[in-house]
């Protein structure tokens, strides 16, 4: 079992540095639906995961200069409450509770299909944006928007884990269409951070972390990103999201049937 644990985080390893797409659309609903782990536990592993990846993630864009702290600020103004609220809303239900599962598999799979959305309309909805400047939101609009859209996020990540990769990014160019892509995956990356860390604190205090199934995961993804980025450049974008969307779609139907 602790081979096929390396195998799996290796496969999402290539996939999250081919695509760019946050691990927790991949690796939560693998570790539930192919494992047969706790819907609460799968959750709770693949925070602390990815509190530890993006860690790493966000040292690289500090260097690179691409990371809009003030936005990160604002990000966490809603997010960090939000994922104390969700981690306190699972405690009152209870963590492995079959109602608790049952809502959690149903939140995974609603955060799966925005993920999809996101990654099938996301250029679209740029193009947009930018056709309609008049549209976007300035000053003390704009940075409230920004805290309510942490708030969003950082519910949806602590409750499902997934919605920091792709659906924040997705966020993040609808609000800053003026960033550039580097500056989007580096503020999004840095955000995420302290998010997924309380989160991942609050399912530790909920026992809601298998501590060796994380460290095989961590075995196995580190390579497994390495060669997926070095690959990217080589695989058709459009190809890569037509896969991965239709991926995550069969991935969702079959965490609701």
């Amino acid at each position: 079992m602790s081979l096929s644990y390396i195998v799996s985080g290796f496969a999402v390893g290539i996939l999250v540095g081919l695509t760019g797409v946050g691990g927790g659309s991949l690796m939560t609903p693998l570790l539930t639906l192919l494992f047969g782990i706790s819907p609460t536990v799968a959750v709770g592993t693949d925070l602390a995961f990815a509190s530890i990846t993006k860690s790493a993630g966000t040292l690289a864009h500090r260097v690179r200069g691409t990371v809009h702290w003030n936005i990160v600020k604002l990000l966490c103004l809603g997010a960090l409450p939000a994922a104390v609220a969700g981690t306190l809303i699972i405690n009152t239900v209870g963590p492995l509770s079959a109602q608790m599962g049952q809502f959690i598999r149903y939140s995974i799979a609603v955060s799966v299909m925005l993920t999809v959305v996101a990654i099938l309309f996301r250029g679209r909805m740029l193009q947009w944006v930018h056709a309609h400047p008049e549209k976007q939101l300035q000053g003390t609009r704009l940075a409230v928007a920004t805290v309510v859209a942490g708030a969003v996020l950082g519910l949806l990540v602590t409750i499902s884990s997934i919605g920091a990769g792709a659906i924040g990014a997705t966020l993040l160019v609808m609000l800053y269409p003026r960033l550039t892509p580097a500056e989007v995956a580096g503020t999004d990356i840095a955000y995420a951070v302290p998010l997924t860390a309380i989160a991942a604190f609050g399912h530790w205090w909920l026992g809601s972390i298998h501590w060796e199934l994380l460290g095989m995961l961590l075995i196995g993804s580190v390579p497994g990103i390495t060669i997926g980025s070095l690959a990217a450049k080589a695989v058709p974008d459009r190809l890569l999201r037509g896969i991965l969307a239709t991926t995550l779609t069969g991935v969702a139907a079959k965490l609701v049937f």
